[in-house]
Protein backbone atom coordinates (compact mmCIF):
# COMPACT_ATOMS: atom_id res chain seq x y z
CA UNK A 1 0.00 0.00 0.00
CA UNK A 2 2.56 2.57 0.49
CA UNK A 3 6.62 2.30 -1.07
CA UNK A 4 9.61 0.90 1.28
CA UNK A 5 13.00 1.93 -0.01
CA UNK A 6 15.73 -0.84 -0.26
CA UNK A 7 16.90 -3.48 -2.97
CA UNK A 8 14.59 -6.13 -4.70
CA UNK A 9 14.68 -8.19 -7.62
CA UNK A 10 12.18 -8.18 -9.94
CA UNK A 11 9.00 -10.43 -9.67
CA UNK A 12 10.30 -13.75 -11.02
CA UNK A 13 14.45 -12.81 -10.64
CA UNK A 14 16.37 -13.76 -8.00
CA UNK A 15 19.13 -12.44 -5.64
CA UNK A 16 22.55 -13.72 -7.36
CA UNK A 17 24.35 -12.73 -3.74
CA UNK A 18 26.86 -10.57 -6.28
CA UNK A 19 24.30 -7.81 -6.17
CA UNK A 20 22.79 -8.57 -9.56
CA UNK A 21 19.48 -10.47 -10.09
CA UNK A 22 19.25 -13.43 -12.13
CA UNK A 23 16.38 -16.39 -13.43
CA UNK A 24 16.45 -19.51 -10.86
CA UNK A 25 18.26 -21.30 -13.89
CA UNK A 26 20.96 -19.17 -12.92
CA UNK A 27 21.12 -18.90 -9.49
CA UNK A 28 24.77 -19.71 -7.80
CA UNK A 29 25.87 -22.33 -5.67
CA UNK A 30 28.54 -21.94 -2.78
CA UNK A 31 31.04 -23.72 -1.50
CA UNK A 32 33.72 -22.78 1.46
CA UNK A 33 32.29 -19.74 1.55
CA UNK A 34 32.52 -19.18 -2.63
CA UNK A 35 30.38 -18.52 -4.93
CA UNK A 36 30.26 -20.68 -8.02
CA UNK A 37 28.22 -19.63 -11.39
CA UNK A 38 25.79 -22.26 -12.94
CA UNK A 39 27.54 -24.92 -15.08
CA UNK A 40 30.56 -24.56 -12.96
CA UNK A 41 32.60 -27.56 -11.72
CA UNK A 42 34.37 -28.35 -8.51
CA UNK A 43 36.27 -31.50 -7.88
CA UNK A 44 35.02 -32.81 -3.73
CA UNK A 45 37.35 -35.60 -3.74
CA UNK A 46 37.47 -38.12 -6.11
CA UNK A 47 33.66 -36.73 -7.26
CA UNK A 48 32.59 -34.06 -9.51
CA UNK A 49 29.71 -31.73 -8.65
CA UNK A 50 28.22 -29.18 -11.03
CA UNK A 51 26.41 -26.20 -10.16
CA UNK A 52 22.43 -26.91 -11.37
CA UNK A 53 19.89 -23.98 -10.25
CA UNK A 54 21.82 -23.19 -7.15
CA UNK A 55 21.97 -26.65 -5.81
CA UNK A 56 25.11 -28.79 -6.51
CA UNK A 57 24.70 -32.01 -8.52
CA UNK A 58 27.47 -34.94 -7.46
CA UNK A 59 28.62 -37.93 -9.28
CA UNK A 60 28.80 -41.00 -6.31
CA UNK A 61 31.54 -42.59 -6.97
CA UNK A 62 33.43 -43.96 -3.62
CA UNK A 63 36.73 -43.06 -3.36
CA UNK A 64 39.89 -44.22 -2.28
CA UNK A 65 40.91 -43.63 1.43
CA UNK A 66 44.14 -41.62 2.58
CA UNK A 67 45.76 -41.66 6.36
CA UNK A 68 48.51 -38.86 6.33
CA UNK A 69 51.40 -39.28 9.04
CA UNK A 70 54.14 -36.85 9.36
CA UNK A 71 56.77 -34.92 11.63
CA UNK A 72 56.55 -35.70 15.55
CA UNK A 73 53.40 -37.93 15.15
CA UNK A 74 51.11 -35.49 13.10
CA UNK A 75 47.78 -38.22 12.16
CA UNK A 76 45.66 -37.28 9.65
CA UNK A 77 42.70 -40.16 9.65
CA UNK A 78 40.90 -41.69 6.87
CA UNK A 79 37.76 -40.17 7.86
CA UNK A 80 39.99 -36.36 8.26
CA UNK A 81 40.27 -36.37 11.95
CA UNK A 82 43.57 -34.79 13.31
CA UNK A 83 45.57 -35.94 16.35
CA UNK A 84 48.87 -35.90 18.13
CA UNK A 85 50.29 -38.99 19.21
CA UNK A 86 54.18 -39.18 20.35
CA UNK A 87 55.29 -42.39 21.17
CA UNK A 88 58.41 -44.00 21.17
CA UNK A 89 57.90 -47.18 19.68
CA UNK A 90 56.66 -49.42 16.74
CA UNK A 91 52.70 -48.97 16.17
CA UNK A 92 49.76 -50.22 13.74
CA UNK A 93 49.45 -47.42 11.71
CA UNK A 94 46.48 -49.56 10.12
CA UNK A 95 45.66 -53.45 9.04
CA UNK A 96 42.58 -55.22 8.08
CA UNK A 97 43.04 -57.71 11.45
CA UNK A 98 40.42 -56.37 13.15
CA UNK A 99 37.69 -58.24 15.48
CA UNK A 100 38.77 -61.53 16.87
CA UNK A 101 42.54 -63.06 17.09
CA UNK A 102 41.79 -65.37 14.38
CA UNK A 103 40.13 -62.94 11.74
CA UNK A 104 41.87 -63.30 8.49
CA UNK A 105 43.66 -59.55 6.81
CA UNK A 106 45.81 -59.51 3.91
CA UNK A 107 47.76 -57.15 5.60
CA UNK A 108 49.80 -54.70 8.45
CA UNK A 109 51.60 -51.13 8.65
CA UNK A 110 53.52 -50.60 11.49
CA UNK A 111 55.14 -47.50 11.74
CA UNK A 112 58.17 -46.99 14.32
CA UNK A 113 58.41 -43.78 15.99
CA UNK A 114 62.16 -43.10 17.26
CA UNK A 115 63.30 -39.76 19.27
CA UNK A 116 64.01 -36.71 17.23
CA UNK A 117 65.98 -33.98 19.01
CA UNK A 118 66.67 -33.69 22.43
CA UNK A 119 62.72 -32.55 23.72
CA UNK A 120 61.31 -36.16 23.63
CA UNK A 121 59.38 -36.02 20.50
CA UNK A 122 59.84 -38.81 18.27
CA UNK A 123 59.48 -38.99 14.66
CA UNK A 124 58.30 -41.79 12.44
CA UNK A 125 62.03 -43.50 10.86
CA UNK A 126 60.97 -46.63 9.92
CA UNK A 127 57.87 -48.49 8.09
CA UNK A 128 56.85 -52.07 8.01
CA UNK A 129 54.58 -53.13 5.33
CA UNK A 130 52.86 -56.94 5.76
CA UNK A 131 51.63 -57.95 2.87
CA UNK A 132 50.52 -61.73 2.87
CA UNK A 133 53.80 -63.22 3.27
CA UNK A 134 56.12 -60.60 1.92
CA UNK A 135 57.50 -57.73 4.70
CA UNK A 136 58.65 -54.20 3.08
CA UNK A 137 60.97 -52.66 5.44
CA UNK A 138 61.67 -49.34 4.48
CA UNK A 139 64.05 -46.84 6.54
CA UNK A 140 67.14 -45.16 5.82
CA UNK A 141 65.58 -43.82 2.28
CA UNK A 142 65.52 -47.44 1.15
CA UNK A 143 63.36 -50.74 1.34
CA UNK A 144 63.92 -54.15 1.73
CA UNK A 145 61.92 -57.20 0.92
CA UNK A 146 61.65 -60.31 3.46
CA UNK A 147 59.69 -62.98 2.87
CA UNK A 148 57.73 -65.24 5.46
CA UNK A 149 56.43 -68.18 5.93
CA UNK A 150 53.18 -67.74 6.91
CA UNK A 151 50.42 -66.04 4.70
CA UNK A 152 49.09 -65.53 1.02
CA UNK A 153 51.53 -64.18 -2.16
CA UNK A 154 50.11 -60.66 -2.38
CA UNK A 155 51.72 -58.64 -5.58
CA UNK A 156 53.23 -55.36 -5.24
CA UNK A 157 54.64 -53.35 -7.52
CA UNK A 158 56.93 -50.13 -6.58
CA UNK A 159 58.40 -46.82 -8.37
CA UNK A 160 59.58 -43.51 -7.44
CA UNK A 161 57.63 -40.20 -8.10
CA UNK A 162 59.22 -37.04 -7.52
CA UNK A 163 60.15 -37.37 -4.16
CA UNK A 164 58.23 -40.16 -3.21
CA UNK A 165 58.72 -43.96 -3.44
CA UNK A 166 55.16 -45.69 -3.74
CA UNK A 167 54.46 -48.73 -2.98
CA UNK A 168 51.10 -50.12 -4.69
CA UNK A 169 49.91 -53.63 -4.02
CA UNK A 170 47.18 -55.69 -5.80
CA UNK A 171 45.03 -55.98 -2.87
CA UNK A 172 44.02 -52.22 -2.66
CA UNK A 173 46.69 -50.97 -0.77
CA UNK A 174 49.28 -48.23 -1.46
CA UNK A 175 51.62 -46.75 0.54
CA UNK A 176 53.52 -43.15 -0.32
CA UNK A 177 56.91 -42.28 1.73
CA UNK A 178 58.56 -39.13 1.16
CA UNK A 179 61.75 -41.19 2.32
CA UNK A 180 61.61 -38.84 5.56
CA UNK A 181 59.21 -38.75 8.37
CA UNK A 182 55.97 -38.77 6.10
CA UNK A 183 54.12 -41.94 5.10
CA UNK A 184 50.80 -41.71 2.89
CA UNK A 185 48.79 -44.58 2.99
CA UNK A 186 45.40 -44.98 0.67
CA UNK A 187 43.28 -48.03 1.08
CA UNK A 188 40.34 -48.98 -1.81
CA UNK A 189 37.18 -48.19 -1.09
CA UNK A 190 36.96 -52.11 -0.26
CA UNK A 191 38.10 -51.87 3.28
CA UNK A 192 35.76 -48.92 4.36
CA UNK A 193 34.83 -49.69 7.98
CA UNK A 194 37.14 -53.32 8.03
CA UNK A 195 40.40 -51.74 9.16
CA UNK A 196 42.02 -50.07 12.18
CA UNK A 197 45.05 -48.70 13.95
CA UNK A 198 46.04 -45.19 14.24
CA UNK A 199 44.53 -43.73 11.43
CA UNK A 200 40.92 -45.30 12.39
CA UNK A 201 38.24 -47.32 10.62
CA UNK A 202 37.70 -45.64 7.13
CA UNK A 203 33.78 -45.32 7.80
CA UNK A 204 33.34 -41.62 7.05
CA UNK A 205 32.73 -41.25 10.66
CA UNK A 206 35.53 -39.02 12.24
CA UNK A 207 33.72 -39.32 15.61
CA UNK A 208 34.49 -43.06 16.49
CA UNK A 209 38.28 -43.15 15.03
CA UNK A 210 39.72 -43.48 18.27
CA UNK A 211 38.09 -47.14 18.81
CA UNK A 212 41.27 -48.91 20.96
CA UNK A 213 42.87 -52.44 20.53
CA UNK A 214 39.84 -53.63 22.31
CA UNK A 215 37.01 -51.80 20.28
CA UNK A 216 36.60 -49.53 23.02
CA UNK A 217 35.75 -45.54 22.07
CA UNK A 218 38.29 -43.66 23.68
CA UNK A 219 38.10 -39.75 23.58
CA UNK A 220 41.93 -39.43 25.01
CA UNK A 221 44.41 -39.86 22.24
CA UNK A 222 46.92 -40.90 24.42
CA UNK A 223 45.10 -44.30 25.67
CA UNK A 224 44.45 -44.96 22.12
CA UNK A 225 47.32 -44.90 20.63
CA UNK A 226 49.00 -46.62 23.29
CA UNK A 227 46.68 -49.59 22.78
CA UNK A 228 48.19 -49.92 19.01
CA UNK A 229 51.51 -50.25 20.53
CA UNK A 230 53.54 -53.56 19.13
CA UNK A 231 55.49 -54.21 22.20
CA UNK A 232 53.54 -54.85 25.68
CA UNK A 233 57.17 -53.60 26.69
CA UNK A 234 57.48 -50.41 25.79
CA UNK A 235 56.48 -47.59 28.27
CA UNK A 236 53.42 -46.19 27.90
CA UNK A 237 52.88 -41.99 27.03
CA UNK A 238 51.49 -40.43 29.84
CA UNK A 239 52.00 -37.12 28.68
CA UNK A 240 51.91 -34.74 26.01
CA UNK A 241 55.35 -33.20 25.29
CA UNK A 242 55.42 -29.24 24.31
CA UNK A 243 58.45 -28.59 22.91
CA UNK A 244 58.46 -24.64 22.82
CA UNK A 245 57.85 -25.10 26.49
CA UNK A 246 61.05 -26.56 27.26
CA UNK A 247 63.14 -24.83 23.85
CA UNK A 248 61.61 -21.70 24.74
CA UNK A 249 64.22 -19.70 22.36
CA UNK A 250 63.35 -22.02 19.57
CA UNK A 251 59.46 -20.73 20.06
CA UNK A 252 59.65 -17.34 18.46
CA UNK A 253 61.90 -19.10 14.84
CA UNK A 254 59.15 -21.70 15.02
CA UNK A 255 56.50 -19.32 15.36
CA UNK A 256 58.58 -17.21 12.40
CA UNK A 257 59.20 -19.68 9.98
CA UNK A 258 55.61 -21.87 10.54
CA UNK A 259 53.84 -18.35 9.72
CA UNK A 260 54.26 -18.84 5.84
CA UNK A 261 50.88 -21.36 6.39
CA UNK A 262 49.03 -18.58 7.37
CA UNK A 263 50.52 -15.87 5.16
CA UNK A 264 49.23 -14.90 1.86
CA UNK A 265 50.92 -17.64 -0.11
CA UNK A 266 48.71 -20.20 1.07
CA UNK A 267 45.41 -17.79 0.85
CA UNK A 268 43.32 -19.64 -1.75
CA UNK A 269 43.54 -22.77 0.66
CA UNK A 270 42.48 -21.14 3.72
CA UNK A 271 38.67 -21.30 2.82
CA UNK A 272 39.15 -24.55 1.68
CA UNK A 273 41.09 -26.45 3.91
CA UNK A 274 41.77 -24.81 7.85
CA UNK A 275 45.41 -23.91 8.39
CA UNK A 276 45.62 -23.75 12.14
CA UNK A 277 45.98 -27.93 13.24
CA UNK A 278 48.67 -27.56 10.43
CA UNK A 279 50.54 -24.39 11.78
CA UNK A 280 50.20 -25.86 15.17
CA UNK A 281 51.87 -29.19 14.17
CA UNK A 282 54.47 -26.82 12.15
CA UNK A 283 55.94 -25.22 15.41
CA UNK A 284 55.58 -27.84 17.36
CA UNK A 285 58.03 -29.70 14.75
CA UNK A 286 60.25 -26.51 14.24
CA UNK A 287 60.58 -26.34 18.28
CA UNK A 288 61.68 -30.14 18.55
CA UNK A 289 63.93 -31.02 15.92
CA UNK A 290 66.87 -29.30 17.93
CA UNK A 291 69.73 -31.67 16.67
CA UNK A 292 70.13 -31.09 13.05
CA UNK A 293 67.51 -31.72 10.51
CA UNK A 294 65.30 -28.72 11.84
CA UNK A 295 64.81 -27.56 8.12
CA UNK A 296 63.76 -30.72 7.27
CA UNK A 297 61.20 -30.50 9.43
CA UNK A 298 59.86 -27.60 9.13
CA UNK A 299 59.41 -28.17 5.31
CA UNK A 300 57.70 -31.66 5.98
CA UNK A 301 55.23 -29.65 8.29
CA UNK A 302 54.70 -27.23 5.28
CA UNK A 303 54.52 -29.63 2.84
CA UNK A 304 51.99 -31.87 4.83
CA UNK A 305 49.55 -28.77 4.74
CA UNK A 306 50.33 -27.94 0.66
CA UNK A 307 49.66 -31.32 -0.03
CA UNK A 308 45.89 -31.13 1.80
CA UNK A 309 45.92 -27.66 -0.41
CA UNK A 310 46.27 -29.72 -3.91
CA UNK A 311 43.60 -32.40 -2.63
CA UNK A 312 41.61 -29.37 -2.49
CA UNK A 313 42.05 -28.10 -5.63
CA UNK A 314 43.96 -25.07 -4.28
CA UNK A 315 47.42 -25.56 -6.11
CA UNK A 316 50.13 -23.50 -3.88
CA UNK A 317 53.62 -22.97 -5.17
CA UNK A 318 55.65 -22.00 -1.95
CA UNK A 319 58.38 -23.49 -2.34
CA UNK A 320 61.52 -21.26 -3.30
CA UNK A 321 65.34 -20.95 -3.89
CA UNK A 322 65.29 -19.81 -0.19
CA UNK A 323 62.47 -21.63 0.98
CA UNK A 324 62.80 -25.60 1.14
CA UNK A 325 64.27 -25.87 -2.40
CA UNK A 326 64.15 -29.06 -4.59
CA UNK A 327 66.35 -29.41 -6.87
CA UNK A 328 63.69 -31.01 -9.66
CA UNK A 329 66.07 -32.09 -12.52
CA UNK A 330 67.99 -33.62 -10.35
CA UNK A 331 64.25 -35.53 -8.74
CA UNK A 332 63.11 -35.96 -12.70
Amino acid sequence: TECVSGCVCPEGLFDDGRGGCVEQKDCPCIHNNELYSSGDKIKVDCNTCTCQKGVWKCTDDVCYGTCMIYGSGHYNTFDGKFYDFDGSCEYVATQDFCGDKNSSGSFSIITENVPCGTTGVTCSKAIKMFLGKTELKLENKEYKEIQRDVGDDVQYWNRTVGLYLVIEASNGVMLIWDKKTTVFIKLSPDYKGKVCGLCGNFDDKANNDFTTRNGLQETNPLNFGNSWKQSPMCPDVTQEIKPCDLKPHRKSWAEKECSIIQSEVFKICHSKVNPLPFYEACVHDACSCDSGGDCECFCSAVAAYAQECIKAEACVFWRTPDICPIFCDYYN
